[in-house]
């Protein structure tokens, strides 16, 4: 299958966004203040998912279309227990890090919660992924996803998508109403550690669901080619831009206020409930929905608007997400996901054990962890670079 470059590039770009986001010092640094979250609800994690949802629709339709159901199931569970390898794979050496250097376990408690080799109930929570340590949490949420994508695909396939959006639709809405706790309180008194932790994740499934399949139906719709984007984003409509400017601009100066604690109490208390970040509230779907749905209008259609501006604004998001280094890690998003989990670590652990650094050495840490980032993908495709044939490449 011919890759999609944009894609791959996007992916890249959430990837270096989510290592600068991730990265933490003491007394913060200022690039997390150039960053799009900042003007709007919407943040690397969101496009990330729904990319990985998107690809696993295009890929493995077209493989379940020319093999069947039974061998795409197949192909999309082995992906599903690879990637539970690899979230494994991290957690471990993680630990590993934290039993060998000193005071690691202190500086990673926050993290870690009291998470040791020597604790085996917290060790079977974390392999059933009911305990996710910071920053290892996107990948358990693709698990699951993808152990239900074989049947939601074959829907799709069959002109039955649109059960699949109210389901989709009711899933999110049972999340927003925190129905999940029925199940998830049970679960929790069953497991709780001794640091009185039980269930822990950043991503209610039942709401952050919704962005994975909805990339999913749209992968599967469009890889049949029952979608025509060329039609559906046409530059002399603008209609559909005007909407989600009007959204953006909406909510711009709410999360600027949001963001510097600006909003009156009175509003404050109504506001937090319908932006809640783990639940993916209606705040961070509209959002979403504005931003994603503007930058396909203008990397489809603004090429070919009339006025000139708009043509310059598409050539350059056209630019930046084709540029090669997001497109090697974006091409291997899954082994570079995981190595930006150890940068991160790491980082905080140097930083905890020196004194304050300068902002000039956090940018140059920040900058160098950029250019680290890649390795993985460049060991993946040293073939290439050697001259011999292009390394396989990932299909989600």
């Amino acid at each position: 299958m011919k890759r999609y470059e944009i894609i791959d590039g996007l992916r890249g770009y959430f990837l270096v966004f989510m290592l600068i986001n991730h990265l933490v010092f003491v007394g913060g640094y200022w690039m997390l203040l150039v960053n799009h979250n900042q003007l709007a609800f919407v943040e690397d994690a969101q496009g990330f998912v729904f990319l990985s949802g998107l690809l696993v629709g295009m890929v493995y339709s077209r493989k379940m279309s020319k093999n069947g159901y039974r061998q795409a199931r197949q192909q999309l569970w082995a992906r599903a227990f690879e990637i539970y390898r690899y979230a494994m794979l991290i957690v471990m050496v993680v630990l590993v890090a934290q039993m060998v250097l000193p005071d690691a376990y202190r500086i990673w408690h926050a993290w870690l919660g009291y998470t040791t080799f020597d604790e085996p109930l917290r060790l079977a929570a974390i392999g059933a992924l009911l305990f996710q340590p910071t920053f290892m949490d996107i990948l358990p949420q693709y698990v699951v996803y993808m152990i239900f994508a074989p049947p939601i695909i074959w829907f799709c396939l069959n002109g039955k998508w649109a059960y699949v959006v109210v389901g989709s639709l009711i899933l999110w809405m049972a999340g927003q109403l925190g129905l999940q706790r029925l199940a998830t309180e049970i679960v929790n008194g069953w497991i709780i550690g001794s640091d009185q932790q039980g269930v822990r994740a950043s991503f209610n499934l039942f709401g952050w669901q919704i962005v994975f399949f909805s990339g999913l139906i749209i992968g599967v719709l469009t890889a049949n080619r029952e979608i025509d984007w060329s039609k559906v984003f046409r530059p002399e409509a603008t209609l559909i831009p005007k909407l989600c400017l009007a959204v953006c601009l909406f909510f711009l100066p709410l999360r600027i206020a949001s963001a510097h604690d600006l909003l009156p109490q009175f509003v404050l208390a109504k506001f937090t409930t319908m932006e809640i970040r783990a639940d993916f509230g209606p705040v961070y779907i509209a959002n979403f929905l504005a931003v994603a749905v503007g930058l396909v209008w203008l990397l489809v259609a603004g090429p070919r608007h009339e006025n000139i501006h708009v043509r310059r604004l598409a050539a350059g998001l056209t630019w930046l997400f084709s540029a090669g280094f997001l497109r090697l890690l974006g091409r291997h998003s899954l082994h570079v996901y995981v190595w930006h989990v150890a940068i991160v670590y790491m980082v905080f652990y140097v930083d905890q054990r020196t004194p304050e650094f300068s902002q000039l050495t956090k940018t140059l840490i920040a900058l160098i962890s950029i250019m680290l980032l890649s390795l993985p993908a460049l060991w993946r495709e040293r073939d290439r670079f050697m001259g011999g044939p292009p390394a396989k490449l990932a299909n989600s």
